[in-house]
């Protein structure tokens, strides 16, 4: 379980049943492995976060507040399967559930693909992303699911997601940059996210955020499958889930893998907790 959040299985197992009466968040493993690129190990995302967070404090200083006090639950694991279209469409009944019981849901990858799903069961106005790369491929070898299709697959087939801000992006093919010139796309270069303040008409809108954690420099956080340097200082990308969280009514981070000594999982960990601290005034 996440470190700070109530065992969601072991409720059931007390009541018959899910009780998520007291919930604002519930944490959702993902862990899907099938198109990762380069270094596969995603299916080991969930996992490792759960662990490298556990010698976080319970208190958080600025805002005052207790993790173990803010409503969160964890649900576990949704074992992925070998057809993905099929698993994409279970994990969004799983954080559909979440959405109906008007909590908020974090998903833990897996490879970026997960985010699909969220998106689809969450149906934000908005998709904001930190990313090292741009994923908006109309294909990656044949395959329109890749992790490198999904904010383009958002974006064409997420009912009322209006538009895509991608920040840290540093990458992409020559048909990906023309795709991110159209004006449902805005890209922050990674040189400009610490001084990026949003518009406050994006504020306004239902965001779904998704973090990649390829998005922060890989000397932070090597354990990922596309390492891209010259990227994101881990204090930039707690800045923006901080300033996103109230806003957001999903929220998730993935592309960690276990080729690292734990660097990645621990940033990723870091930052459920910070957009939880960030947001629990708005759940």
């Amino acid at each position: 379980m996440f470190p700070g959040a109530a065992d969601e299985r072991e409720r059931a197992d007390a009541t018959g049943g899910p009780d998520r009466s007291d919930a604002n968040f519930v944490v959702v493993g993902a862990p899907l492995d099938a198109s990762t690129t380069f270094q596969p190990g995603t299916r080991f995302g969930p996992r490792r976060i759960r662990h490298f967070s556990e010698t976080f404090d319970d208190y958080d200083h600025r805002t005052n507040q207790y993790f173990s006090e803010l409503g969160v639950l964890d649900h576990g694991d949704v074992r992925p399967w070998d057809d993905v279209g099929e698993y994409l469409e279970w994990l969004e009944g799983t954080v559909r559930d979440v959405v109906w019981d008007d909590a908020v849901p974090l998903v833990l990858g897996g490879e970026h693909t997960v985010t699909l799903a969220g998106a689809r069961a969450v149906e934000p106005e908005a998709l904001v992303v930190l990313d090292a790369h741009l994923d908006l491929r109309e294909e990656y070898d044949g395959n329109r699911l890749s992790h490198a299709c999904v904010t383009r697959r958002i974006l064409e087939d997420v009912d009322g997601v209006e538009e895509a801000v991608i920040l840290g992006a540093r990458t992409g093919s020559e048909a990906e940059w023309d795709r991110a010139s159209e004006t449902d796309v805005t890209v922050i270069p990674p040189e400009d996210v610490a001084d990026w303040e949003p518009d406050p008409a994006l504020l306004e809108r239902e965001l779904y955020c998704s973090v990649d954690i390829d998005a922060a420099d890989p000397g932070y956080a090597p354990g990922t499958g596309t390492k891209e340097p010259f990227g994101l200082e881990p204090r930039e990308m707690r800045d923006v889930v901080r300033t996103l969280a109230p806003a957001a009514t999903g929220f998730d981070v993935v592309e960690v893998n276990d080729r690292d000594d734990g660097q990645a999982a621990a940033l990723a960990g870091k930052l459920v907790r910070e957009f939880v601290y960030a947001g629990s005034g708005s759940s």
